[in-house]
């Protein structure tokens, strides 16, 4: 059995004393000014000169930046959370000028949470307790799992989120293993009346979570709009909204990980489509249903849990007719409306749409396994099947 070491992060829930809230609040709010001054510096180098700005450069402009008067408060918190916003902007723009992210926006106290990164000079990790540089007293962290055992962090990423719910996220290097050798091979097909269909013929019913609570949310949003502009009501009302979302959430990656860890477990080969979700929410008759599946986010759970555990996953074409294609005879049909949830094939073979698109994507993954991805044997199967 292989065992590898992976770095994961493990996060946790801890309450700050009034101290650490106004410290780490104070580093926030440092971070943020640190990322959009250097954000901007960037982007008149590049639109006004055709010229890039390095990380390196960067880091020079945090030092004079720290000399300066007006300026004077980034010298009184942690250096290392501000070093490492401008290593992520450095990686923002790699990722831009690779076509792999839009361009990086600037950080808004009010859109989304807060965060500030600690390395471990700026950290100290003694018997299971973690203080932060710049304070006296160690986080109370609520610990729901334990550590590794030895498992030291190397990252520590504390978090506010904008339900005002406050985490710690350790990242620290532990050992897996491949998981019990099986021969399960699983096709998946991703829906909305059903979360997921599996080619053995069982279907995951789609909790629809935001649907769940869609009557809480609009109660929430109604009373953030009568709530005046800027007033201390409209910042509470928008947290219990915040908190409703947060909700939503949590319930949803909750189950997508049990969804997962499942399927990884029980089977050695995992194969899905590769949905280009993005277009697909442009159908605004669909977009809620298809933002609440979370498709995304499972099949990011699904690869690195394969890869952990030693499992295969087998990504088909995403143009790949799996719903028309008869997966008893190979038959291709014209058409295949979305209202259309039942269909017999001219074989005579009955067919739950969902049931037979996740065998058809078990079938193409088996090719795909056998003749490389680049011959496309599910496509080649299907038009084979209908006389072309």
């Amino acid at each position: 059995m292989t065992e590898r070491v992976v770095k994961r992060a493990f996060k946790y829930r801890f309450y700050p004393s009034d101290r650490q809230e106004q410290e780490l609040s104070r580093t926030f709010g440092c971070v943020r000014l640190v990322y959009n001054r250097a954000l901007e510096a960037r982007t008149a180098a590049w639109f006004g000169e055709q010229r890039r700005v390095s990380y390196v450069q960067t880091s020079a402009l945090l030092t004079g930046w720290k000399q300066d008067p007006e300026l004077a408060f980034l010298g009184e918190v942690s250096s290392v959370p501000l070093q490492q916003s401008l290593r992520h902007l450095q990686a923002a723009f790699t990722n831009f000028w690779d076509k792999r992210a839009k361009y990086p926006r600037f950080k808004s106290r009010k859109r989304g949470g807060q965060s500030a990164e600690y390395t471990k000079s700026a950290f100290r990790w003694r018997d299971g307790r973690l203080t932060l540089a710049k304070m006296s007293e160690p986080l109370d962290i609520r610990w729901s799992r334990p550590l590794p055992e030895g498992a030291e962090p190397s990252t520590v990423t504390v978090s506010r989120d904008v339900a005002g719910r406050w985490h710690v996220s350790l990242l620290v290097e532990a050992t897996v293993s491949d998981a019990a050798p099986t021969a399960g091979v699983v096709g998946i097909d991703a829906g909305i009346t059903s979360l997921v269909a599996l080619s053995t013929g069982e279907k995951v019913t789609n909790p629809r979570h935001e649907r769940r609570d869609r009557k809480r949310l609009a109660l929430a949003q109604r009373r953030l709009a009568r709530k005046s502009k800027g007033s201390n009501n409209r910042a509470k009302a928008r947290v219990k909204v915040a908190r409703v979302h947060a909700r939503i959430a949590d319930r949803r990656r909750d189950h997508l990980h049990k969804l997962t860890t499942r399927l990884v477990r029980e089977n050695q080969t995992i194969v899905i489509e590769d949905l280009a979700v993005r277009n697909m929410v442009g159908n605004h008759s669909l977009a809620r249903a298809i933002s609440d599946a979370a498709w995304s986010q499972m099949r990011s759970m699904l690869g690195y849990k394969c890869e952990w555990y030693g499992r295969d996953l087998v990504v088909i074409d995403r143009w790949y007719p799996s719903s028309k294609v008869c997966s008893a005879c190979g038959a291709l049909r014209d058409k295949m409306p979305l209202n259309v949830r039942e269909w017999t094939c001219r074989c005579g073979a009955h067919h739950d749409r969902d049931v037979n698109a996740a065998l058809n994507i078990r079938a193409a993954g088996l090719a795909v396994l056998a003749c490389g991805d680049g011959v496309r044997p599910a496509r080649a199967q299907a038009l084979a099947g209908s006389g072309r």
